[in-house]
């Protein structure tokens, strides 16, 4: 008996725990229903939400590929294969190679069932990856809208609602119009939009490494309204900060580069203001790193793919100067550069320090130029396809080499007519006289050519054509010396008598003397000398082929190296 009545009370309580695992059952047949069913009827839901969006703010037709509902973790959305196809206004694809305006490779977000059933459907972020943006030139506008760039648009009614879009992996193309110019190219590695609202602009943070010179490039600001007119004429405006630059990655340059700018305007046609510093600019011919702080004004054309600079201001050492000009991108090969070059306050032992290998630099002297500078584009060191063609004048020029001083400080004495004051300034090594120079130069493949050279002081006029190797190692001048002075005045003592007569055949053109003279020399040792009969006249073409011969000649003769 008591048997039978300890079994009695069980027997509820199993019937209870059958009723609840029947009750759980129900539950997960319910929940697999109900998933079922809005993973059913969500897809075209969201899907119809996504396209409808897009299509109302970029005026286009729009594909998707595939879409995908998890309920694994949430309701998580994965989509592949989205194309934003062109824009109401630029012509229609006329072939199937036709790229779309916009294309994305994958994208996924979370959201929650109420999320997704609100007008308009709200998600947070959106993980987007592999994206390119083709921008259409202005040329392509079409008929389909009767409206102008930049006109007020109808209010999109937006059935999707984004806050945050991440974005990687990002190719920009801003096509050109110009023909056989290849489009203007930005691969972005990492870009962040948010406020992704209708007819607002939106805000983005991105990142991105430059190719040449190779280094970090931080933007950000604001991107829109998109204009669905003229895609060109949608605003642009941000700040931007350029890092480690290594400029040894462009041939013959080196130095490491920062800048920092603003830039604001339109896909079209944008303007940039900015800085750099470079502490350690170099060129490789010379290898003496100098500082160099700019100040530039620059617009870019997306038309054609060219950046105008006007103008940049630059300091280098104790050295001001001002370009203006052009920056062309030529596909596969770099830039071609083109600039006016006007150097009002400069120092000529700074351009010597910066250009030319031999050091201590050959002069010092207050420094003004004007010039044409052109980097044709190239895979060869800077050094060798630079080209510049200008006018100097050079004040208070004072030689860094005590002999070529003294020489000067010597012969200004005699050419004065004060020969016992020859000996005294030709051997202190100190400088008595300064020099003036003015000259036409041309600058190429390493070789600087001089014409019409006026060079004087105190007492003497030098009229010479030369030439001289930005590598110091040869240089050679050749011209007309005039003196203030007569031959006879310039030595003492029976020297001087035995000149008299020989005075009035010197004498030329209101000189008291005219000789042909002949200036060479390497590496800083500097030969003064009479030129020989019919070279006085050369032409620096002329001297630029003997030098050539000569450089040819040390090139065959054997080296002597030390045991």
């Amino acid at each position: 008996m008591n048997d039978i009545a300890q079994e009695q009370p069980r027997r509820p309580s199993r019937r209870w725990l059958k009723i609840l695992l029947s009750l759980v059952a129900l539950a997960i047949v319910a929940f697999v229903a109900v998933a079922a069913y809005i993973v059913h009827n969500a897809e075209p839901l969201v899907r119809a939400r996504v396209v409808e969006s897009l299509s109302e703010r970029f005026h286009s037709p729009v594909q998707l590929d595939h879409l995908d509902i998890s309920l694994v973790r949430g309701i998580e959305v994965r989509g592949r294969g989205l194309r934003i196809l062109y824009i109401a206004g630029p012509t229609q694809p006329d072939h199937e190679s036709t790229k779309p305006m916009l294309s994305v490779n994958s994208f996924a977000f979370r959201s929650t069932f109420k999320e997704l059933l609100r007008e308009p459907m709200h998600i947070a972020n959106v993980e987007v990856e592999g994206m390119e943006l083709h921008i259409p030139p202005a040329s392509q506008r079409g008929p389909l809208l009767n409206s102008s760039p930049g006109d007020p648009h109808p209010q999109s009614k937006m059935t999707l609602q984004v806050d945050k879009i991440h974005c990687k992996d990002v190719t920009l193309f801003i096509e050109t119009s110009k023909p056989g110019k290849y489009p203007l190219e930005f691969d972005i590695q990492r870009l962040d939009l948010t406020d992704v609202g209708p007819n607002q602009p939106l805000t983005y943070d991105a990142e991105l490494v430059n190719p040449k010179p190779v280094g970090q490039i931080h933007a950000g600001g604001h991107f829109g309204p998109w204009d669905s007119v003229e895609p060109r004429a949608t605003p642009l405006d941000g700040d931007y900060s350029f890092n480690h630059a290594d400029l040894s990655t462009i041939k013959g340059i080196g130095g490491m580069l920062s800048s920092t700018g603003h830039f604001d305007g339109q896909f079209g046609n944008i303007t940039i203001d900015g800085t750099t510093d470079t502490p350690d600019f170099s060129l490789d011919v010379s290898n003496h790193p100098v500082p160099l702080h700019t100040v530039f004004h620059a617009y870019v054309d997306g038309s054609t793919g060219d950046t105008t600079l006007d103008p940049v201001q630059a300091h280098l050492l104790h050295s001001d100067f001002t370009a203006r000009g052009t920056v062309v991108k030529i596909h596969g090969q770099g830039h071609d550069i083109a600039l006016n070059v006007n150097m009002p306050h400069a120092r000529i032992e700074d351009m010597l320090l910066l250009g030319v290998k031999t050091s201590p630099p050959l002069m010092h002297g207050a420094l003004t130029m004007q010039a044409k500078l052109h980097i044709p584009p190239g895979h060869v060191r800077v050094a060798q396809k630079l080209e510049l063609v200008g006018t100097f004048t050079i004040h208070g020029v004072d030689f860094t080499n005590p002999k070529v001083q003294d020489r000067i400080d010597s012969m200004s004495m005699r050419a004065q007519g004060r020969p016992k004051d020859a000996g005294t300034a030709g051997s202190d090594r100190q400088a008595e006289v300064q020099s003036e120079m003015t000259a036409h130069f041309n600058l190429a493949q390493g070789v600087i050519s001089v014409s019409d050279l006026h060079y004087q002081f105190p007492g003497v006029q030098v009229l010479l054509n030369g030439v001289y190797s930005t590598d110091g190692n040869q240089f050679e001048f050749k011209g007309h010396v005039r003196t203030q002075a007569t031959a006879s005045q310039m030595v003492t003592g029976w020297k001087s008598w035995l000149l008299k007569g020989v005075d009035p055949f010197l004498q030329k053109n209101g000189a008291g003397l005219e000789l042909p003279v002949s200036i060479s020399g390497t590496k800083g040792d500097v030969n003064f000398g009479l030129a020989l009969h019919g070279t006085a006249d050369e032409t620096p073409q002329e001297m630029k082929k003997d030098l050539k011969a000569k450089r040819e000649v040390q090139k065959q003769q054997p080296q002597n190296h030390p045991n």
